[in-house]
């Protein structure tokens, strides 16, 4: 070998010994390395944003996880006479074990309203759940973006509407002094009043709930086709694929991560039907329709004054949506989905 040759020719490597450098880790994204960052130094690295958090997590635990310990009266005969102060009384009520429970279980009520909400949830399920995603494949495939923006602020503003609004535009139009009910009668013929009629109330709650909350469900799901790539759609063009076919396999895959989420959550939220919603509306139809596990509660339990029963009938229903959630977590992992959380 000449001298410039030996000049020029790169160094030998290290020996490979198969091991990883002291503060270093392997990326479990491929086969680089990355530095292990200390715990003090991320938390100084990320202050502002750790800050930031700080009042959502005080509002989570002052309403969500304190009140959690006034399970505790479900256990008890409880009395807020007993003292002024309602920890005080808590404490100084006397202990019936599960005789609340009892009573939950044994009352023909309770279970009139768990099959009223299973139902409402199945309906809603059923009817509700596909109309997001229908909306934005509809939307998304506006080209002009100026139409589909104003689309889709049109579908997501009854979003901000009150429930005492939505019921009123509904008893304007579906009413016995609707719109509609008003112009058959003009015409000659019969009017009708949706609004108290029994028979149709639970598909009238899930046309109530589909006008208000749909467009939340489709920002939701434009979000998800907004990280598609436009390649795979190319790609699957110039295979010879349809509309119809480009949608099958492309953007509806792309979807399914997301479909699996809000699936899992609905069905966690499935003994939540809406309390205003039906509340509003329990006095037109009767308790026999618009009866669900939320206003039972609010009449049988608040109402009355009888907090330990309301409290047992209300851990009841928290218990029963958690086996719900995991149950569906856990069939979202068999189909190969992430769902609320990880394995």
């Amino acid at each position: 070998m000449s001298t410039l040759d030996t000049k020029t020719a790169a160094p030998a490597a290290p020996a490979a010994t198969g091991r990883i450098p002291r503060g270093r880790r392997r990326d479990p994204r491929g086969s680089r390395t990355a530095e292990r960052v200390p715990l003090g130094r991320r938390l100084r690295r990320d202050r502002t944003l750790l800050l930031m958090t700080v009042p959502a997590l005080v509002l989570v635990v002052v309403f969500h996880y304190v009140p959690i310990l006034g399970n505790v009266v479900a256990f008890q005969d409880y009395d807020p006479y007993l003292s002024t102060n309602g920890v005080t009384a808590m404490l100084e009520s006397p202990w019936v074990g599960l005789a609340q429970f009892e009573r939950v279980f044994s009352d023909p009520g309770f279970w009139h309203a768990v099959e009223n909400t299973l139902v409402l949830f199945l309906l809603q399920l059923v009817l509700y759940f596909p109309v997001p995603i229908a909306l934005a494949l509809l939307v998304n495939s506006v080209l002009r973006p100026g139409v589909r923006a104003v689309v889709q602020a049109i579908l997501y503003l009854p979003h901000f509407f009150s429930w005492v609004l939505v019921i009123t535009v509904f008893q304007q139009i579906l009413g016995g002094a609707g719109i509609i009910a008003q112009t058959l009668r003009q015409h000659g013929h019969e009017g009708f009043d949706l609004m108290t009629d029994p028979a149709v109330f639970k598909f009238l709650v899930t046309a109530e709930g589909v006008w208000k909350d749909a467009g939340w469900g489709v920002i939701v799901f434009l979000a998800a086709l907004a990280a598609v790539n436009q390649d795979l759609y190319e790609a699957a063009a110039m295979d010879g694929a349809g509309r119809w076919r480009r949608t099958w396999h492309v953007t509806l895959p792309a979807l399914r991560p997301v479909i699996a989420l809000l699936l899992v959550l609905r069905v966690g939220d499935a003994l939540t039907v809406g309390f205003e919603q039906l509340l509003l509306q329990r006095d037109a139809v009767g308790p026999g329709a618009a009866e669900v596990l939320d206003t039972f509660v609010w009449w049988t339990g608040l109402r009355s004054q009888d907090f330990s029963y309301a409290a047992a009938a209300g851990l009841v229903k928290g218990v029963v949506g958690l086996v719900l959630v995991l149950s569906a977590n856990k069939t979202a992992h068999l189909m190969g989905e992430q769902g609320v959380y990880r394995k």
